[in-house]
């Protein structure tokens, strides 16, 4: 990646000040759909007709999600929509990231949320786009990529949005 999408993608994180809740990690992950079905043999639940998981601020709905159990632990949730989207409370009053994509992948305990197809991430009025981004919700950590050689990362920098943020 050339410094200067680095250089945008901290700006779009705001110098990693704008982090999601820590609180998050340690609520309950509440999902619900019209209909699941569970299969113990491969360790997954898989919900369809308007589903949603809430882990306290973070919320994810779609058309079907499917949830990945390892021992006793949610180790994998998959949303699929048209699209598939994705909320969390932002530390610090600092609003809220919000996020859309074909396919949302959240990896529970590494607390990373990874979006596949027509991607789009808005955080404190900035947005980046690309066939894929990856966000690691603890350390505000992105990083997107383009479908093929064709396709382009686009990123749109708010500065009125940037400058409405409380300094720290």
């Amino acid at each position: 990646m050339p410094w200067y999408c680095v250089l945008l993608v901290l700006s779009l994180m705001y110098s990693g000040a704008a982090l999601a809740l820590a609180t998050d990690a340690d609520q309950p992950i509440h999902i619900e759909g019209d209909d699941a079905e569970i299969d113990q043999a491969n360790e997954t639940i898989v919900y369809t007709g308007s589903v949603e998981v809430v882990q306290g601020t973070l919320r994810v709905r779609g058309d079907k999600m499917v949830v990945k159990i390892s021992g006793d632990q949610v180790e994998r949730i998959t949303t699929i929509g048209s699209p598939a989207r994705y909320r969390q409370q932002l530390e610090d009053d600092q609003g809220e990231v919000n996020a859309h994509a074909d396919s949302i992948v959240y990896h529970t305990a590494r607390e990373r949320v990874y979006l596949n197809g027509s991607a789009s991430l808005v955080q404190q009025g900035n947005q980046l786009e690309g066939e894929s981004i990856r966000y690691d919700i603890v350390n505000g950590r992105v990083d997107a990529s383009a479908a093929d050689t064709q396709g382009r990362v686009k990123m749109v920098l708010d500065p009125a949005a940037t400058k409405k943020q409380p300094q720290q």
